[in-house]
């Protein structure tokens, strides 16, 4: 079932090999209810809880390829959710560092991807606040839908960095890529529509 799904991501324009070879060595049916594993490398996204979802494959492969991720490149990812995202960048051989803003989310990926022997730095947090201490990041990904691109983390990522980003409020985003050219200067670039649960402010410590 696994190499289906990267058959169908690759005929639905994932190119890069080595994001289809990360979705061959991570397990997906690990981060869903054990009634789902049947359907858990059908391209739709699943239910987590707290009101969350695991995003499609297609997209976390679409939103993994516009990062060009290099091995060893830091990455900061905003919505750890069920873990998947994390686990694949973690594949890659990025140096993730990942917040989550549902505590019981956090826990559940926090156990599932130790499972899996990958190393992340997890937290729970506010993703609008970013992580400073490991600033500044090769790029960084945001996996809920945001508003805006919020400040903090425009600042957290380096000089030739990107960020990738759904924006808008409501049920669909626009898919957005920010190249940092120099301090205040920015490449931006849409990439269409897609649909993501909505980012929001947490008040952990």
């Amino acid at each position: 079932m696994r190499r289906k799904l990267i058959t169908e991501l690759r005929e639905k324009g994932i190119e890069q090999d080595k994001v289809l070879e990360a979705f061959d060595e991570v397990p997906r049916h690990y981060f869903l209810d054990e009634v789902f594993n049947h359907q858990a490398y059908s391209n739709i996204a699943f239910q987590i809880g707290a009101g969350q979802t695991i995003s499609h494959p297609f997209t976390v492969a679409f939103q993994t390829e516009l990062l060009n991720v290099e091995r060893g490149d830091r990455i900061l990812e905003i919505g750890t959710g069920s873990g998947f995202q994390t686990s694949i960048l973690s594949a890659l051989g990025a140096r993730v560092v990942t917040i989550e803003r549902q505590r019981e989310l956090f826990l559940n990926a926090k156990r599932i991807i130790h499972r899996l022997g990958f190393t992340p730095k997890l937290f729970y947090g506010d993703g609008y606040k970013g992580k400073v201490t490991y600033a500044p990041y090769d790029s960084i990904i945001v996996t809920c839908g945001a508003p805006f691109l919020p400040e903090d983390l425009k600042k957290q990522v380096k000089i030739g960095g990107r960020i990738v980003i759904p924006i808008g409020k409501g049920d669909q985003q626009i898919m957005t890529t920010f190249d940092r050219i120099d301090e205040n200067e920015w490449d931006v670039k849409e990439y269409g529509d897609f649909s993501f649960v909505p980012m929001l402010k947490n008040t952990a410590r």
